[in-house]
């Protein structure tokens, strides 16, 4: 059940991350290759994070928070910019583009997997859990972010972009 429970927690920002991402109005199979990327990501960075432990905090002191506010803030002045173009495409063609918003979203799986064999010893079984929640949020995230681009068009590119910008700050804070 704990298991159940971080991985839903872990999908979260994935769920609302998609649902911005979802106003841009992707096709089925943009969206199930999004999904699927964040999904793997959710089941690598946990694993990543448990083999990696606390060594590395050791040695490299690295602030995943700023990581990601950067990312959030850049992604959401992107969204800014491409209303202002008033351009019909979105940006998440590229795979670029879609590896770093599986990484940004999955982020915090790393950081569950350094202390997760306190939690189980079925390290592969919670990754499993988390990728498919993760998956299956992003895509439903998707989805609900398509049907509302669709009744309120630029107005939510813009908000999302505002949200997105105010996570990143939040992270930077937190």
């Amino acid at each position: 059940m704990i298991i159940f429970l971080l991985g839903l927690s872990l999908s979260m920002d994935a769920f609302s991350l998609a649902i911005i991402y979802g106003i841009l109005n992707f096709n089925k199979k943009e969206k199930l290759l999004i999904s699927s990327i964040v999904g793997i990501y959710h089941f690598i960075m946990p694993i990543v994070g448990n083999f990696i432990g606390n060594v590395i905090i050791c040695y490299i002191p690295i602030k995943l928070n700023i990581l990601v506010s950067f990312i959030f803030i850049l992604i959401g002045i992107e969204m800014l910019i491409e209303v202002l173009k008033n351009e019909d495409t979105h940006n998440l063609k590229g795979i670029l583009e879609i590896l770093v918003f599986g990484f940004a979203v999955s982020i915090d799986s790393f950081g569950t997997g350094l202390g997760l064999s306190y939690i189980t010893n079925h390290i592969y079984n919670a990754a499993i859990v988390f990728s498919l929640m993760s998956f299956t949020l992003t895509y439903v995230g998707l989805k609900f972010g398509a049907f509302i681009g669709l009744k309120i068009g630029k107005i939510a590119n813009i908000l999302g972009g505002i949200v997105l910008i105010f996570l990143g700050l939040f992270y930077v804070f937190k």
